[in-house]
């Protein structure tokens, strides 16, 4: 009924109620104006026919979901959601496809991945297409004429462990695509950076050079000129010498750097190492109303010590931005192994003993420092620890911490979490650690840390789902973005099938059901972030953040789970990615 209907029928019903009362029929006319001129009511969207999986073990599933102003009205039947919803209702049939929460990323880095848009792509395969050094050279070579006014030449992604030559490149590689210009490539894993002569130079790294605190400037077999590479902290050294970025090119970024995390079915993404610059360009993109999914980002403490209290944490989004605490790295990676482990590596890198165990970042000091700030200024942290040394070092500050300052409600994060130990599971249980496990490690790396790293035995358990789940231990899964793409239903089949490269089963002890993957990147990560009260699930009064699958990952076959498609992504009842 339109308006002018609307508006006819109740002058009409006035006209005769208002006679029977003895009342002047007249005044009807101005109750109707004032009924015509009232708003309609919110328009609700009522989803049917769907296959809901609303990760709420109180109602596992529904037939229809209603949403109002962003938020989810009505769970259940769908005629008790129809009646529910009201008269302005808009109806979508979702044809027998998926409805789940919006998935989350429990760790990652969008201000890097938004960046990494202007490096080339020195990815090996299924990434990106670098198979040998020379084939990265290549790719230098194009980016340059591609992007001729970079005043650095910049790579994101080679992989030592992927490429023919089963090694880094180096300075003397590089200088063969200019001596001139400055050339930086990212390791796969974020902790190593390879330069060229001039990189090195303008970063001041020479002979003469120390390693830095938690890092080592590799050098040339026999002297101590530097060959290119630069482990953990002395990678940094490069990093602080490059030309930042402008801040309205970042900005205009974005949009992609969103549908990239949209497209995989993601709603809330988190930065997980912050600068000051990063910070301020983020809530830039917030005030200007540039982000439509949600970011939390982490101060990388170590580096932010002098400037921690001007960027405190927030319960609150501010234009789909907040502030979750803080970051601290305690070790390197495993596929670097430059990860700081108990036991040795099964094949040590080139140059090391057969001793080596990696090495810490931080001291044991510095970590409880950095614990003490936390717990006295209600700040959470995620801790960077993929050996179990580091493991041990964050177990450790945590329960002094908890000891000195009480337990509460503070949720740390161990991230990554690769060689957690059963013993050290125990633990994590007594004080309230979250693991956030890259279990994708499993397909990318699985048989290089097989072979390589750790030896069939330690290698089996790298992120154990099972043992964590079976000990009560809550964890969430991630991708760590931009290391490998934010993938969720890879990440999902990793978990589940644990399958590497080759297609081999590493450590099916510590497989995870399907749905224990799904908590983990839905209601499970919301707590991780102490939203668990508006996210993560599909219950009434929460954010209307949802993901449409073409199959639902509980009914198929668990070796399909990563070839299942992302139809759409709703963030607050809007679609922000449809495919």
């Amino acid at each position: 009924m339109n308006k002018s209907n609307r508006a006819a029928v109740v002058t009409a019903i006035l006209a005769f109620a208002l006679t029977a009362c003895g009342k002047d029929p007249a005044s009807a006319q101005s109750n109707a104006a004032m009924i015509q001129s009232e708003p309609e009511a919110p328009l609700t969207t009522v989803y049917v026919n769907a296959d809901i999986v609303t990760v709420n073990t109180a109602q596992p599933s529904a037939d229809a979901v209603a949403v109002r102003d962003g938020e989810i009205l009505a769970v259940g039947t769908r005629t008790a959601v129809e009646a529910a919803s009201g008269n302005n209702t808009e109806t979508r049939d979702l044809l027998g496809k998926t409805l789940l929460p919006g998935l989350i990323d429990a760790h990652g880095h969008i201000s890097m991945t938004n960046q990494m848009q202007t490096s080339a792509n020195v990815s090996s395969p299924p990434v990106g297409p670098a198979n040998t050094i020379e084939d990265i050279l290549t790719l230098l070579r194009e980016h340059q004429e591609k992007m001729p006014d970079q005043s650095w030449l910049t790579g994101w992604g080679y992989d030592d462990s992927l490429l023919a030559e089963q090694r880094h490149p180096t300075k003397a590689d590089l200088d063969k695509v200019s001596t001139e210009l400055p050339i930086a490539l990212q390791h796969v894993s974020g902790h190593f950076t390879t330069c060229n002569s001039r990189c090195l130079e303008l970063a001041g790294i020479n002979a003469e050079t120390e390693d830095p605190q938690g890092g080592i400037i590799r050098r040339i077999a026999g002297s101590r000129e530097p060959d290119g590479v630069l482990e953990e902290t002395a990678a940094g050294l490069v990093r602080f010498a490059m030309p930042q970025p402008k801040p309205d090119d970042m900005l205009a970024l974005f949009d992609a750097t969103q549908q990239y995390y949209a497209s995989n079915g993601i709603t809330t993404v988190q930065d997980g190492a912050n600068m000051a610059e990063q910070f301020e360009l983020l809530k830039a993109a917030g005030k200007q109303g540039l982000l439509y999914l949600d970011v939390v980002a982490y101060a990388f403490a170590p580096y932010m010590k002098d400037k921690l209290e001007e960027y405190p944490p927030s319960k609150n989004y501010q234009g789909h931005f907040r502030i979750g605490g803080i970051k601290l790295v305690l070790d390197g990676s495993p596929q670097g192994k430059t990860a700081w482990l108990t036991k040795p590596y099964l094949h040590p890198p080139h140059g090391q003993a057969e001793d080596y165990v990696g090495y810490p970042t931080l001291t044991d000091e510095q970590v409880a420092g950095f614990f003490d700030y936390a717990y006295t200024n209600d700040v959470p942290v995620l801790a960077h620890a993929n050996g179990d040394a580091a493991s041990d070092q964050m177990i450790n500050a945590v329960m002094a911490a908890n000891e000195k300052y009480g337990k509460g409600d503070r949720r740390s994060v161990m991230i990554h979490a690769q060689t957690v130990r059963e013993d050290q599971i125990d633990q994590m249980v007594a004080q309230d650690i979250i693991p956030s496990y890259f279990v994708v490690h499993t397909f990318y790396w699985g048989d290089w840390h097989r072979d390589s790293v750790f030896g069939v035995e330690r290698a089996s358990r790298i992120s154990p789902l099972r043992s964590s789940t079976d000990k009560g231990l809550r964890y969430t899964i991630h991708n760590d973005t931009p290391i490998v793409p934010p993938d969720m239903m890879r990440l999902l089949w990793s978990a589940a099938n644990r399958e590497t490269r080759s297609g081999k089963v590493l450590g099916v002890e510590q497989q995870a059901t399907v749905m224990e993957g799904i908590r983990a990147m839905t209601i499970d990560a919301a707590y991780q972030y102490f939203e668990e009260g508006s996210k993560g699930s599909i219950e009434v009064g929460k954010k209307a953040d949802f993901v449409i699958l073409d199959e639902n990952p509980l009914k198929i076959d668990p070796g399909k789970i990563k070839d299942v498609v992302v139809l759409e992504t709703i963030k607050e009842g809007r679609t922000v990615f449809k495919k």
